[in-house]
């Protein structure tokens, strides 16, 4: 059993995999780590894990975890299933390189990758399994806080679906701008995607992934895992290169 982690600020996200198939998904506040990391390896037989950490890592962390079990910290010198044209490589998020390499197992190509999280990326993977780059913009949730950071008089709102394209006030001609325009945003590059990539396979992943579905004209497939999967192929390719405290079982 491997197991893998997603970790942010304030959550991390957990994913635990037999071979390529994913049997337990857990998130919890990032300070639990090593309490729940070492209940999963006793309740799961975790004999790997694998570190993704986007921004600085928590090295104090990554070395409690290898005092656990062998472990993998993700970076740009990983071995890695796809090549990209991004320069310098390093100013490639890891979080984007684990959805490339979700990307390379799709089985249809060319590929394009939502991420809608804090922000949205757009990735776009090749039919010869090269990342050609792509596109970041502002999340839902930062588009609120913008409107209402930025200004003097706009609130703070908690998104919502519109059902209607005019606002007759100040909060549904917010939650049309946020939740529409994104929406628009979105549909507009899956279409001038597809204007330059026959045959393109249209992924939308991330935390808010579910909400901005419905409002897509597109044909997308929605996966809330792609991410966590594209993790665990880079940890099958990396298995050679754990660092810490063996384990006497074997994969």
């Amino acid at each position: 059993m491997k197991l893998i982690l997603d970790i942010g600020n304030t959550r991390t996200k957990v994913g635990i995999f037999d071979a390529e198939r994913l049997i337990h998904f857990d998130a919890f506040p990032s300070q639990e780590i090593i309490s729940r990391v070492s209940l999963l390896k006793k309740s799961y037989n975790v004999t790997h894990a694998l570190y993704c950490q986007v921004g600085a890592g928590d090295y104090l962390v990554l070395t409690e975890l290898q005092a656990i079990m062998p472990t993998h910290r993700l970076s740009h010198t990983s071995r890695l299933p796809f090549g990209s044209v991004c320069t310098p490589f390093t100013s490639l998020g890891l979080d984007r390189i684990g959805l490339m390499a979700a990307a390379v197992k799709n089985d249809k190509h060319p590929v394009l990758v939502i991420d809608a999280g804090t922000c949205v990326t757009y990735d776009i993977m090749d039919s010869q399994k090269t990342h050609l780059g792509g596109v970041i913009s502002p999340g839902l949730s930062m588009r609120y806080r913008a409107m209402h950071e930025f200004t003097a008089n706009l609130p703070q709102l908690t998104p919502i679906d519109p059902d209607t394209l005019t606002g007759t006030g100040t909060q549904n001609a917010m939650h049309i701008g946020a939740v529409i325009g994104l929406a628009s945003e979105l549909d507009g590059f899956i279409e001038s995607y597809r204007a330059q990539y026959r045959e393109l396979t249209v992924i939308l992943t991330g935390g808010d992934a579910e909400f901005l579905r419905v409002r897509i004209k597109n044909d997308i497939f929605a996966h809330s895992n792609f991410l966590l999967e594209g993790l665990n192929f880079i940890l099958d390719l990396n298995l050679d290169s754990c660092s810490g405290k063996s384990s006497s079982s074997s994969l």
